[in-house]
């Protein structure tokens, strides 16, 4: 549906039932039992860093909306998680910190809204009356132009020649009716067919209860439509981390990193690739000294979009391994993406678990190590909101030396 076409939708709804429905859409949020805590700290934080964005680039619904996640998550949700007292207390603090900082902000962004949406109802109300207004003024003028059509229509004057050729007494001139004929009854004059709107436009705006717009469209990415952000990929990301993962593919060793970047205009661009201390084998990659990390990520100001990683002897796929490592990225940010860099074939895949199956179906699976998944329907496929920016600059972090 065209954003404008959305945008109609959304101001036809009350203010305070259109707020509603984005409060109701951010408590949506779910926390995992089998997702360390850790991971939804970490990724709190970097929530903030998209809200402030949104928020400084005035795209409020969208900033409120992440606040209120957030507000959720850390207020509710997260207390639920199995493992929640295995959250070290200087995460909990800063946590904290946050909370203090969004909950005024986020409040004063509430009644932002709801004037801005007061505002918009109106204009949409006032819009539906001017329509209506156009409407009665066409079919009035219509009706004149009918009438004034009658007007100029006057009896047919017969014609000299034929006033003479048919004088009484003339046999010849005269056509006798035949009495064994009926004489047929006189047809109905054709009228032309009505006039039909393209639209029917109420006297007043009315409202469907019954007939409210879908779910996904009030409650996304207008405010989140479904629709994924664009990922901007520096171009020589893959070159370069082939070049930094070589030594290990000469030994048959898979090697990974941490793609990370800002928001920016409603795009996700990756800016930085970071290389953690890490352990392989020939179908397997894990990261150690997380802490080191996420450090550096804080000092930057970086968000987590994804991950990259190599396949030294096998094509650019996802594993039941990859499959089970993306899936926490994805639950976290739906537009992460994984790459996988093919050397022996010479290809490169950007992937992402199929939104409306495999996402769910490998957050579901209990399952550890390599084992069989069912192929139909995919569980992946390839990323298409990826675009590579080949003239992108790009920072890279090895945080192996």
């Amino acid at each position: 549906m065209a954003e404008s076409a959305i945008s109609s939708i959304l101001d036809s709804i009350e203010p305070q039932e259109r707020l509603k429905r984005l409060i109701d859409f951010s408590n949506l949020i779910q926390v995992e039992p089998h997702i360390p805590p850790i991971r939804y700290y970490r990724s709190g934080l970097e929530m903030v860093r998209m809200a402030n964005v949104y928020y400084k680039e005035e795209n409020f619904e969208n900033a409120y909306c992440l606040y209120l996640k957030f507000m959720t998550l850390f207020l509710e949700k997260i207390r639920k998680h199995p493992d929640f007292n295995t959250v070290p207390a200087n995460m909990r603090s800063a946590i904290q910190a946050k909370l203090r900082e969004v909950l005024p902000r986020a409040e004063k962004l509430k009644e932002k809204l709801l004037e801005v949406y007061r505002q918009d109802y109106e204009k949409y109300c006032a819009h539906l009356l001017k329509l209506q207004d156009d409407e009665n003024e066409r079919r009035r003028r219509e009706n004149l132009a009918k009438k004034d059509q009658q007007k100029s229509k006057k009896p047919a004057v017969l014609p000299s020649d034929f006033l003479t050729a048919n004088i009484p007494g003339s046999i010849d001139s005269v056509n006798y009716p035949d009495p064994n004929v009926p004489t047929p009854k006189p047809s109905a004059p054709e009228l032309p067919p009505p006039y039909e709107s393209d639209f029917c436009f109420p006297t007043t705006p009315a409202f469907d209860r019954s007939k409210k717009p879908s779910d996904h469209i009030i409650a996304s990415d207008k405010y989140d439509s479904g629709a994924l952000k664009t990922v901007v990929v520096p171009g020589r990301v893959m070159s370069s981390f082939e070049n930094m993962a070589q030594s290990n593919t000469n030994k048959n060793i898979e090697t990974c990193g941490i793609l990370a970047g800002k928001l920016e205009k409603n795009q996700l661009i990756i800016t930085h690739m970071i290389i953690p201390k890490q352990t392989g084998t020939s179908d397997s990659c894990t990261t150690k000294n997380e802490e080191e990390l996420f450090d550096y990520q804080d000092q930057h100001n970086l968000i987590t979009i994804g991950w990259i990683h190599t396949h030294p002897t096998q094509t650019a796929f996802l594993s039941s391994v990859d499959l089970h490592t993306h899936c926490p990225y994805q639950l976290l940010m739906p537009e992460a993406i994984a790459i996988v860099c093919s050397p022996k074939y010479k290809e490169t895949g950007f992937f992402i678990l199929t939104p409306n199956y495999g996402l769910q179906y490998i957050a579901n699976c209990r399952n550890a190590g390599f084992h069989p998944h069912p192929s139909d329907p995919p569980l992946f496929k390839k990323a298409d909101h990826v675009r590579i920016d080949n003239g992108a600059h790009l920072e890279v972090l090895d945080l192996r030396k």
